[in-house]
């Protein structure tokens, strides 16, 4: 009987802690010098760090909430246990608007870690002849994101309206009559010897001592609809205290660090 008592007292004790935890949390949150932001754990974090200490310059305060949960940032924007995130890309983002319903929005964009067209048998794209093996990542989002990329090169046409959700499906026009090979998006760098081209992601290329400005034959732009955002709820979209983090990310002290980071791939997509 006693054991149980004391793990019921030691039950409310943690649970009376979380939730004055997360009570302090929202609390701190609608300050008015100080703003609490999402990121996943990893290189987005450490720009947040610089930015805080370019913020902290200006008179704002940034509390870091790191996740590691991608659901996670949005939900916790949604109920208002952080004020800001900065994880996500324009596709992402409007999935999880339209698969939960949240009230946020973007406010602005930070960098694009572009998504190259490599080849280990030519050098430009006009090379690529009738009937070419061009192997593409076989998940949606980043299927989607390889096709608008051969479509803005003008190797294919897409469906008009399919977008970022496009697949091979959505290909109305082919001139080269290329034949896509649909892999893992890991395991494309891998493959290189065996195809005649491939569009592979920045750190799936990094991984495999590619680099887009060195390697690439074709490259995002930073235009491209897959930059990182910063993601504020709607009703807070005008609050000055959120231009101070977004000029905060656009500071010079927070490009060198995403250079160094990304050894020279991150491209600055509010430029």
């Amino acid at each position: 009987m006693h054991l149980k008592r004391t793990l019921s007292l030691l039950f409310f004790a943690v649970t009376l802690s979380a939730v004055t935890a997360c009570n302090q949390h929202k609390s701190s949150a609608s300050s008015e010098n100080q703003i609490n932001v999402g990121t996943i754990s990893g290189p987005e974090t450490v720009l947040m760090e610089e930015a805080k200490t370019v913020a902290a310059e200006n008179g704002l305060q940034v509390n870091i909430v790191t996740f590691t949960d991608y659901a996670m940032p949005n939900e916790a924007l949604s109920d208002g246990s952080i004020d800001a995130n900065m994880f996500q890309h324009e596709p992402y983002l409007e999935q999880s608007i339209a698969t939960n319903g949240y009230d946020i929005v973007a406010i602005g964009k930070t960098f694009v870690y572009p998504m190259g067209v490599y080849s280990s048998k030519i050098k430009q794209l006009s090379e690529l002849k009738a009937g070419s093996i061009f192997a593409i990542p076989r998940d949606p989002s980043n299927q989607g994101r390889a096709l608008l990329l051969l479509q803005r090169a003008g190797l294919v046409t897409l469906k008009q309206g399919s977008g970022t959700d496009a697949t091979v499906l959505d290909i109305i026009d082919n001139p080269k009559k290329l034949v896509f090979k649909e892999l893992d998006a890991a395991q494309l760098p891998k493959v290189l010897p065996d195809v005649d081209a491939a569009a592979i992601n920045t750190n799936y290329a990094m991984l495999a001592n590619l680099t887009p400005s060195r390697d690439a034959i074709l490259v995002e732009h930073s235009d491209s609809p897959y930059a990182n955002l910063v993601v504020v709820r709607k009703k807070d979209k005008d609050d000055p205290k959120f231009q101070k983090l977004l000029d905060a990310l656009h500071s010079d002290a927070v490009m060198k660090k995403a250079t160094a980071l990304f050894n020279g791939q991150a491209v600055p997509a509010w430029k």
